[in-house]
């Protein structure tokens, strides 16, 4: 067993290393996620508003999306205002609870939206694949108790790793080599025997995360070939202008998803996993926003008759 400070529930807390220890970068980096963080806010916010406010609008695929920017807004809150903070204060100490607990809202948000992730892709292959059934397979109904099972489970699941890792011996250095509280990092620093975390995370990957996978790829593959099928090219076009929004949230968040938890701590690199982590928790928040309604005609149209109501409700 590695000698140093042991680090627990009942005891001291731990130092967040952040994004840069150069003095000069520091009010950049503040500004750079200030902004960030300002953006993901505004563009999902706009997202919700838009959907709650247009009737047109309540219908499964919207409602999910709501879903899921609602996901986005607590992703980001969970880490950015932090981060800002210590960029801010200087104070990079952060108690041993906050720690798991913003651990512990991270590893169930990300199992949110994975679960979300493949709840939209099976509504697009029922309103593409079986368009004559939708109403009956995808009511507003059904479309809501999917959405509450993917935010109660993921919660529910999540306490498991939450409970291990608050359980571990951490000793040594209390420095987090990451800029925020994240499973690799904290099992860097421990000194007791990880196999039962890394056996829990292997098995949350391949109960949530991969099952998730397959199911969305298979979704798609039902898709594109009921796609192919439709003779007329506009026709074709239409179709995939459905599920091309979600297709590339799906590729972006399963690619860095991958690459940070499919794979034993041994291989960990702080660096990489900074790269990776600013992906999945501030680019793809921050992307969904425009991805979903760059090319959505009914968000235009939302857009614009929420923009007229403001206006007009100000003079």
């Amino acid at each position: 067993m590695k000698s140093g400070i042991h680090l627990n529930a009942s005891g001291a807390g731990f130092s967040i290393q952040a994004l840069s220890d150069a003095p000069e970068l520091q009010f950049l980096v503040f500004l750079i996620c200030l902004c960030v963080y300002f953006s993901i806010l505004l563009g999902n916010l706009m997202i919700v508003t838009i959907i709650l406010a247009n009737p047109r609008l309540h219908i499964p695929m919207y409602i999910l999306l709501m879903n899921l920017s609602a996901a986005d807004i607590i992703y980001a809150s969970n880490i950015l205002p932090n981060l800002m903070s210590i960029t801010v204060t200087k104070n990079n100490a952060v108690t041993f609870i906050a720690c798991m607990t913003q651990m512990y809202i991270y590893i169930a948000l990300t199992c949110t939206e994975v679960l979300l992730l493949e709840v939209m892709a099976y509504d697009r292959y029922v309103a593409i694949c079986h368009p004559l059934q939708y109403v009956l397979l995808m009511s507003i109904r059904h479309c809501a108790g999917l959405a509450i099972a993917a935010w109660t489970f993921s919660f529910l699941i999540s306490i498991g790793h939450a409970v291990l890792i608050s359980k571990q011996s951490f000793c040594g250095s209390h420095l987090i080599d990451h800029f925020y509280c994240d499973i690799s990092p904290l099992l860097k620093l421990t000194c007791s025997d990880t196999f039962d975390v890394e056996i829990m995370n292997y098995i949350e990957g391949v109960l949530v995360t991969f099952n998730a996978f397959v199911l969305t790829i298979v979704s798609y593959m039902f898709i594109i070939s009921t796609i192919l099928k439709i003779k007329s090219s506009e026709g074709r076009r239409k179709a995939f202008s459905t599920c091309s929004s979600h297709l590339t949230c799906v590729i972006i968040f399963y690619g860095t998803l991958f690459v940070l938890y499919m794979r034993p701590s041994s291989s960990y690199s702080a660096e990489r996993d900074k790269f990776f982590s600013l992906l999945s928790g501030v680019l793809i928040p921050l992307l969904n926003p425009v991805i979903y309604s760059l090319k959505n005609q009914q968000f235009k149209i939302g857009f614009k008759n929420l923009s007229n109501k403001i206006l007009n409700s100000s003079f």
